[in-house]
């Protein structure tokens, strides 16, 4: 179904999110077409900020499923209230009732799933890092993303109220089936290049100039280049540089040093940083 919504990069902006055309294409695409949006990239390149910043700019409210591994049906999309069946039976059997029918909506538990497809005001579904879930918990998601509708053996089908859009997030820790990316408009979101980098920083730190934030994102994109297993993301670089601001510490030499943990989280990635940095303060 086509949908009359879009979004631009100013709209973004003013709920304090920077995007390129790329971006915004894949997210418009998504939107009109009304058809999930898978984005992929590295861990702290943004991904879960942007369906945040979608869910505030269109006042949605935000349901979200952290993925994990062994995640099942009982935490993405219902369970049942055994506790409350127990007391139920108890007290039918105590006053000598007719034993009701405990798997009712009673009893039913919504998970984020379930809240989405039954959602009376639009909503936001992000399932976030669902690569870290395992493959059987794909199958449960290509029913609802294919047909916008879930089984629940006790209660039947469940068909969902179009009041929602769904983004699902990955890490690339394991190829995703090809079923589930059919179902959606994918977008590969990478860390920002050195002029967005650079706008995003002087959001968030209070007078901080155009050239002063281009030599940090210039910094942090060597340093993102690096032989480095875990490259900083986009929040430990604006928490680095809060304290780097806070103390009046040089981005040079043992300024970097005494705060290096706030940015990179590896004890080998820092000697290869602290090693390499000299090289990049030479140039």
């Amino acid at each position: 179904m086509i949908k009359d919504i879009s979004v631009s990069i100013k709209d973004l902006e003013s709920v304090s999110y920077f995007a390129s055309e790329y971006i915004v294409d894949a997210l418009n695409s998504a939107l009109v077409l009304n058809k999930p949006l898978l984005i992929e990239g590295p861990a702290g390149s943004g991904k879960t900020w942007l369906a945040k910043a979608l869910s505030h700019l269109m006042e949605w409210k935000l349901i979200r499923l952290q993925s994990h591994e062994g995640i099942d049906e009982d935490k993405a999309l219902y369970e049942w209230n055994y506790r409350k069946q127990l007391l139920s039976l108890q007290s039918d059997m105590d006053e000598k009732k007719n034993i009701e029918n405990i798997f009712s909506e009673e009893f039913l538990i919504e998970r984020p799933i379930l809240q989405a497809l039954r959602s009376k005001e639009m909503s936001l579904l992000l399932i976030d890092e669902v690569d870290r879930a395992d493959e059987e918990m794909e199958a449960l998601l290509l029913e609802v993303l294919a047909e916008d509708q879930v089984t629940i053996p006790e209660l039947g089908t469940i068909t969902g109220s179009n009041n929602f859009h769904t983004i699902l997030t990955s890490n690339s820790t394991r190829e995703l089936s090809d079923a589930l990316k059919r179902r959606c408009i994918y977008l590969y979101l990478d860390f920002p290049e050195i002029n967005r980098e650079a706008m995003i920083l002087r959001n968030h730190i209070e007078g901080l100039d155009q050239d002063e934030a281009e030599k940090v994102a210039s910094l942090i994109s060597y340093i993102r280049k690096l032989n480095i297993q875990k490259p900083p993301s986009i929040a430990e670089v604006i928490d680095w540089l809060r304290y780097v601001w806070f103390k009046n510490y040089s981005l040079e030499g043992n300024g970097l040093e005494k705060n290096i943990g706030i940015l990179i989280k590896n004890n080998n990635d820092q000697k290869v940083v602290l090693e390499e940095i000299e090289k990049f303060n030479s140039k």
